[in-house]
């Protein structure tokens, strides 16, 4: 008998609907003993590049009226002192543990994948889709994003699944070219390109001016994503990420569509907070009769 609350992705079977989304629990170590981790489907920790990386200066995050700036710059120590750091720690997970890859080109991407299973991850994350870098995300492009999955693909034998953007038009065909480059399933979205300037000091609120949006306030644009790649994606196994605090959201990107559900920006209010959210899923399913939340994909029902 299917467990009602697990899902599957591609040749993945999470325990959980729900995902850590990468950088919001940071590398995962520091947050091991005071999350409870079995919450989870599986958990991404913070991208990681060929070399070390030193982010941005700050200010590097801000609030807004309905969410979040941030404009960090993915600053990392570089796979190989990753490694060090995580690879032990890894091994006492009690949740499957998603490597996040990041670069500035498909070469770069395929080193850092050839070295993830030093790590212990069970899976890769690619990260094609960061607003707050320099230059022009990948999954802008549907021609660069299938090179950077491919070059990831070649590089590894573990599951691997291919971050888009919301800022992409059309989604559809940037998410048709990393399924076709070899993706296994896609995490639709990352944070929105997005700014604000403070009226009173007349300075950005980030110092690289563009940064990510995220929180609340992207809910709405996601799930219009996740419709659009599931209509002419339907076979697609997709991971809805953007804008979830609470287990009506994540009934709602599944409904539209979506296999598993990522939190990300709640953690930075409520840590804990996936306790909340799977106990209200759970909830949802007994109070309706439902035997698996599979069940509940793409099943919203039209005008």
């Amino acid at each position: 008998m299917i467990d009602p609350l697990s899902v599957a992705l591609g040749p993945v079977i999470l325990d959980s609907p729900l995902v850590g989304a990468s950088g919001t629990l940071g590398s995962i170590v520091e947050f091991r003993r005071t999350v409870d981790m079995s919450r989870y489907g599986a958990v991404t920790a913070k991208s990681v590049a060929p070399e070390p990386w030193p982010g941005r200066v700050p200010p590097r995050m801000a609030t807004t009226d309905a969410g979040m700036l941030n404009g960090i710059g993915i600053q990392n120590p570089g796979i190989d002192v990753w490694i060090e750091e995580v690879s032990e720690p890894f091994r006492d997970m009690v949740v499957p543990v998603w490597g996040s890859v990041v670069a500035h080109d498909p070469a770069g991407f395929g080193e850092v994948a050839a070295k993830m299973p030093a790590a212990g991850v069970s899976g890769i994350e690619i990260n094609l889709s960061c607003p707050n870098l320099d230059g022009r995300p990948f999954a802008l492009d549907a021609d660069v994003t299938g090179d950077v999955v491919d070059a990831v693909r070649s590089a590894t034998d573990l599951p691997i699944g291919a971050k888009l953007s919301g800022d992409a038009m059309p989604i559809s065909a940037v998410a048709y070219a990393a399924m076709s480059a070899g993706a296994d399933w896609l995490v639709i979205a990352n944070t929105l390109m997005g700014a604000a300037i403070d009226v009173r000091t007349r300075r950005p609120a980030l110092s690289g001016l563009i940064g990510g949006y995220s929180g609340t306030g992207i809910r709405p644009i996601i799930v219009r994503c996740v419709l659009e790649v599931a209509r002419d994606l339907p076979d697609v196994p997709i991971v809805a990420c953007g804008g979830v605090s609470h287990s009506d959201h994540v009934i709602e990107y599944i409904l539209a569509g979506a296999d598993a559900v990522a939190i990300g920006t709640a953690h930075f209010q409520r840590p804990r907070i996936a306790d909340k959210i799977l106990k209200g899923v759970a909830r949802y399913l007994k109070d309706n009769d439902i035997e698996s939340i599979r069940s509940l994909k793409g099943a919203y029902e039209p005008w």
